[in-house]
């Protein structure tokens, strides 16, 4: 019967030997797979079509015009806005009418 020493040394050469084939495997599955992918002009979508949607970023609530910084008005207020009326940074709705064109110089209008 072999010992311990032996069975510990076969197992590392096992754990090569499957490692190194593991890697030749998977680079002949990957050409496979990009060869099926192009031969059927598959797009990203079908290939992984349970990807979960990104997060939506809030749209910012308060705009301080002296430093550029915004708000959503979510967590913890920001120093800017300690001690101050809010309304006076609020961010005005979008504006739906084409007749009123949004200033360029300014993306964030204020109330």
């Amino acid at each position: 019967m072999s010992n311990y020493q032996e069975l510990l040394a076969r197992k590392r050469e096992l754990e090569k030997s499957i490692e190194a084939t593991r890697k030749k495997e998977s680079v002949e599955a990957l050409a496979t797979i990009r060869e099926l992918i192009a031969t059927f002009g598959f797009t990203a979508q079908q290939v992984f079509p349970f990807q979960p949607a990104a997060k939506k970023k809030v749209q910012a609530k308060y705009y301080d015009p002296q430093t550029g910084k915004s708000w959503s008005g979510r967590g913890k207020a920001p120093k800017w806005l300690e001690g101050v009326d809010r309304s006076q940074y609020e961010i005005q709705a979008p504006r739906s009418t084409p007749s009123q064109p949004l200033d360029e110089n300014n993306p964030f209008p204020i109330q």
